[in-house]
């Protein structure tokens, strides 16, 4: 056996070098191989490792795709450098089943799973006698309020502290108990999380930390803290990485977190990195303490046939809070009004449709009820409350296939792709305006 192999193995290779291609999940084109170095992932990973403070006595459970950057990034390299021991779920439907098997201290997972888990906590709560749901809205009425304290940065009242007390051993323990009973620390990436589901989670007792980055910038660009944290923002830039916002709102990024460029296409990589600043694609502003907002991707802004910018995202998310609705797409660059594209929730719509006496079983039957459409009509309605008119859905279409990584309409990390979307439902999309 040579025993100096891996010396001079490791001793042959520069910071410079190629170290692996990570295709783009194609949200807004043809995905493009991203060409990341040695020094991309190194130094990514150990500012990433100062930022979340990790240690050897943590234990992490792993579900995400490798597939994709922020999976690789926190289970290849951040977890085995801070000497994390690292659980593989069996997959995202035994997720939580597989979390009290192994118990972890740290999670890294996308949005989706956060908003599904809040959900599933309102859904059983709503089950149970009426003296357990007043209980429960106490307990998170408290919990709110010390989540307010924690995001402020001031002492809790000693009043207050023991009011959480209770609500810790009446309500949040047996959440924690569900969670595998060590949890302490969630990371969210890879889309927005809606500011709600990070408050109803702060309420209980976590602190889901929030980042921001891309393929191309190996992926961290900027990552709240554990103390230091602002919900409805992406953090603060980590060490290394310089931030800027463009004339138009655009997030520019430079450092050593970005990439050699696309493989084999120049063309693009030019276009990309200009004067040594990567141009993310994403619009976004900081706020007066440095931290970073992201309020939409320069490529999805719809612009109306009236002429207003419309960024979609934000209020997708505001409406994808009904329990009803699964997925849901805006539509109408260039038309005269608004519309969307509803995934539901089918197994809430039937529940909702049982109680109303609607006989339609199936999610064919459902979708083309005329009291379900209102009904989903009259959620996003009043999700839309304090959004300008031209901000508002004025029509829907409701599909009967959920949006999936497997049938193309969705990334690994659970976010629409809006062309293969648009592509697919040409013809329904073309109804809403006929």
């Amino acid at each position: 056996m040579d025993s100096g192999a891996a010396e001079r193995l490791a001793a042959a290779v520069s910071g410079d070098d190629l170290a692996t291609i990570i295709y783009t999940s194609g949200t807004t084109g043809n995905p493009k191989g991203v060409m990341l170095t040695q020094q991309n992932l190194v130094q990514n990973t150990l500012v990433s490792h100062e930022a979340l403070t990790l240690t050897p006595e943590d234990r992490a459970i792993s579900v995400l795709p490798y597939s994709h950057v922020f999976a690789r990034m926190v289970a290849h390299y951040l977890y085995p450098h801070a000497g994390v021991t690292i659980a593989i779920a069996e997959s995202m439907d035994t997720l939580v089943e597989n979390i009290g098997e192994v118990h972890p201290t740290v999670m890294a997972c996308v949005p989706r799973f956060y908003e599904k888990m809040r959900d599933k906590v309102l859904e059983s709560a709503a089950a149970g006698s009426p003296l357990k749901q007043k209980i429960f809205k106490w307990a998170f009425s408290v919990g709110y309020a010390v989540g307010k304290h924690r995001q402020d940065g001031t002492s809790v009242p000693a009043g207050l502290k023991f009011k959480y007390g209770l609500a810790t051993k009446l309500v949040f323990s047996k959440l924690h108990a569900r969670m595998g009973g060590r949890m302490e620390l969630f990371v969210s990436g890879g889309a927005a999380l809606p500011r709600d589901v990070a408050e109803f989670f702060l309420a209980a007792g976590w602190v889901v930390i929030e980042g921001y980055g891309l393929t191309e910038t190996s992926p961290v660009i900027t990552v709240n803290r554990r103390e230091r944290f602002r919900f409805g923002t992406v953090g603060i830039p980590v060490r290394g990485v310089e931030v800027k916002i463009a004339d138009d709102g655009e997030i520019l990024c430079r450092g050593h977190n970005v990439m050699k460029g696309y493989f084999g296409n120049e063309a693009a990589t030019r276009e990309a990195i200009v004067d040594g600043w990567f141009h993310t694609g994403d619009v976004g502003a900081f706020d007066e303490d440095g931290f970073l907002r992201i309020t939409d991707r320069k490529k999805d802004l719809l612009v109306t046939a009236g002429g207003k910018n419309v960024a979609p995202q934000p209020i997708e998310g505001t409406l994808k809070s009904s329990v009803y609705i699964a997925e849901l797409v805006m539509v109408g660059d260039g038309r005269p009004y608004l519309s969307a594209l509803v995934a539901p929730d089918f197994e809430q719509l039937g529940r909702w449709c049982e109680g109303e006496g609607i006989a339609a079983e199936g999610p064919e039957a459902m979708a083309a009820h005329e009291r379900v459409q209102a009904h989903l009509m009259a959620e996003i309605g009043r999700l839309s409350e304090g959004l300008a008119s031209f901000e508002q859905v004025k029509k829907i279409a409701v599909v009967t296939a959920a949006f999936t990584i497997e049938s193309g309409e969705l990334t690994p990390t659970m976010k629409v792709k809006r062309r293969v979307v648009a592509e697919r439902y040409a013809d329904l999309i073309e109804s809403l305006y006929g």
